[in-house]
């Protein structure tokens, strides 16, 4: 594929520990590249990606699809618009039964658990939802409750961001919600407020004794209550994610989300993982050396010994 003079930018898609490798290649072949969340495994990964794809003059886009979805894109319309008055407060949340490829519960593949997973989106959306502000401080809680016999990373996480300027960003993530995928967004500013669920209202509540063939991503079940969702992939923004980058690669569009993004995130995650090993919250910039994946400073703390003990 790297050979084919045709193809002008590839989507990496593969376990997290790929992905800086894998985009040196495209790069070096003069491959533009869409790398899915999280960016990589480490903080110096993300930079070499961000620095070699500069050097081969190639786009290095970062596939965060919260930036597409269309509610959400409504939502900071709105707040752009004035709608909320000063935002103060910026919640998302994404939740499930656990992820639908067997090497995302290994951490040394992965990095961490849910907020690795899920998290990743959070933070971006609350980093662009606030208009790239700086993020002053990480605090994060975490846990193993449910799948401590599929991985050793967290299933449950919580973190808190302060932003530049007073704003505050709550992420909250779960591997350990039944039902199918739940994902959502809450936005209060001094003047008003506004709520958006990813999956309802997009959905038809349905019943059903006997079950059908599909309702919507990580739904175990179609028996009894479900909520099938019409139009999903448009609805989750994919299809106008993906025709964004192509038009940046054409130079028509200016690239919307970029491997400094994706920075961004990662080094909130090493601080959210530290904030959860450490039990406090921790002051950005935040730096640590020897990590070669971001779960490893919650591994390394008290509190994820006090954990360990109680599970």
């Amino acid at each position: 594929m790297l050979e084919e003079r045709d193809i002008e930018m590839i989507t990496i898609a593969a376990p997290n520990k790929l992905h800086a490798q894998m985009t040196a290649d495209c790069a070096q072949r003069g491959k533009h590249v869409v790398c899915e969340k999280p960016l990589a495994m480490t903080i110096e990964e993300c930079e070499q990606m961000i620095h070699v794809t500069r050097q081969a003059g190639v786009l290095l886009l970062y596939a965060e699809e919260l930036f597409f979805t269309p509610k959400y894109l409504k939502a900071k319309e709105m707040a752009d618009d004035g709608a909320f008055g000063k935002i103060h407060l910026v919640k998302q949340s994404e939740k499930h039964f656990g992820p639908h490829a067997p090497w995302f519960w290994d951490v040394d593949r992965c990095g961490g658990g849910a907020l690795m997973d899920l998290g990743c989106h959070g933070i971006a959306f609350c980093y662009w939802f606030l208009g790239r502000l700086a993020i002053q401080s990480v605090y994060c809680q975490m846990g193993t409750y449910v799948h401590a016999d599929k991985t050793r990373g967290e299933d449950e996480s919580f973190c808190i961001l302060e932003f530049e300027g007073g704003a505050v960003g709550i992420v909250e993530d779960s591997w350990g919600r039944r039902g199918g995928m739940d994902d959502r967004i809450e936005v209060y500013g001094s003047d008003g407020v506004t709520y958006a669920n990813l999956h309802m209202g997009n959905a038809l509540p349905t019943y059903s004794e006997n079950g059908y063939g599909y309702a919507v991503e990580k739904a175990p079940s179609t028996k009894g209550w479900s909520y099938p969702v019409f139009e999903e992939l448009w609805n989750y923004g994919f299809p106008q994610e993906m025709t964004h980058f192509a038009r940046c690669v054409r130079g028509k569009e200016e690239p919307r989300a970029t491997g400094e993004d994706g920075l961004v995130v990662m080094n909130v995650m090493y601080a959210a993982y530290a904030s959860a090993g450490e039990g406090r919250k921790i002051q950005m910039p935040f730096a640590a050396k020897g990590v070669q994946k971001p779960i490893d400073l919650w591994f390394r703390g008290p509190q994820y010994r006090l954990h360990s003990v109680r599970k």
